[in-house]
């Protein structure tokens, strides 16, 4: 059986501007309320039962308090004491603050047949890969960039597949630390880029491109080993479908390491907090009686 719960009083402040006010509203408007928030990060408490909280006062849309009050009660699982005072202030907190969104690209340049093509100020800081199947002997793919343009439409169509909340084992390294390999991709793009210098026109024949990719957290290594199975799509080495079936075998294994794109095209390219959270901060909190 549960634990019996606990009640707490918290006090709580927050900047209105972003909410409906503070009370509870359908989380289908386009502004709701801070109790939303606040009960959105009790759920990650694990709770034994749902957690409600019981707001003192009501504000309007857009009006901010110093110090509003609530009580909430709280039944944690078998054998679990109540959180403490402060251990639910830190533990509310830490589900308030604004979730990063982590965007990377990884910088191709197609068209060179020869390394020496490269612009001198762009080696090292994007990939060059052979094209297409047969576009060169492999002795010479060291040395050589193939001058066949990669698939850029069905690398577009495979990426597709690999958008959304998925289990991204496949594209995490064999060597990555056990964590949940679930992760959810908000954005994978290819699209046209200029040079670092924006002098690339000089180069007769040469298109850059960059993969964008937007996630709130990624795998080690996941964004290149998922660049060096679309460029094998682009390649004609891998079919859109098949990258598919790739992602649904979940095993680091099923992509060899020979698979991944190398290291400097990749470019952490900004980082952005959203703007619904972190405009609440719970202030005290202290256990106003046990049942």
């Amino acid at each position: 059986m549960a634990g019996a719960p606990a009640r707490y009083l918290v006090f709580f402040q927050y900047f209105g501007t972003r909410y409906s006010g503070v009370m509870e509203t359908k989380s289908d408007q386009a502004l709701v309320g801070v109790q939303n928030y606040l009960e959105k990060a009790a759920e990650q408490l694990k709770p034994a039962a749902p957690i409600k909280f019981h707001i003192s006062s009501r504000t309007d849309s857009g009006v901010h308090a110093l110090a509003n009050a609530a009580h909430l009660d709280i039944q944690r699982g078998p054998g679990r004491a109540p959180f403490t005072g402060p251990q639910l202030v830190q533990g509310l907190n830490h589900h308030l603050r604004p979730q990063p969104i982590w965007t990377y690209i990884y910088r191709l340049l197609l068209g060179c047949a020869h390394r020496s093509q490269i612009p001198v100020f762009e080696r090292d800081l994007c990939w060059a890969p052979p094209g297409g199947p047969g576009s060169m002997p492999r002795a010479l793919s060291q040395a050589l960039c193939g001058s066949s343009p990669l698939d850029i439409p069905a690398m577009r169509e495979a990426a597709q597949f690999l958008l959304g909340t998925h289990d991204f084992s496949t594209f995490s390294s064999p060597q990555a630390e056990a964590q949940s390999p679930v992760r959810t991709l908000q954005q994978l793009q290819l699209q046209p880029s200029p040079s670092l210098l924006g002098q690339h026109h000089l180069h007769r024949g040469l298109e850059f491109w960059e993969v964008r990719v937007k996630s709130k957290s990624f795998l080690y290594r996941q964004v290149r080993r998922m660049v060096g199975a679309l460029v094998a799509v682009g390649q004609a080495r891998l079919s859109p479908a098949g990258l598919q079936e790739l992602l649904a075998l979940r095993d680091p294994r099923a992509l060899p390491p020979s698979a991944t794109a190398p290291p400097g095209g990749l470019f952490l390219h900004s980082v952005h907090y959203r703007h619904t959270g972190g405009h609440v901060l719970i202030n005290y909190s202290l256990i106003i009686n046990n049942y």
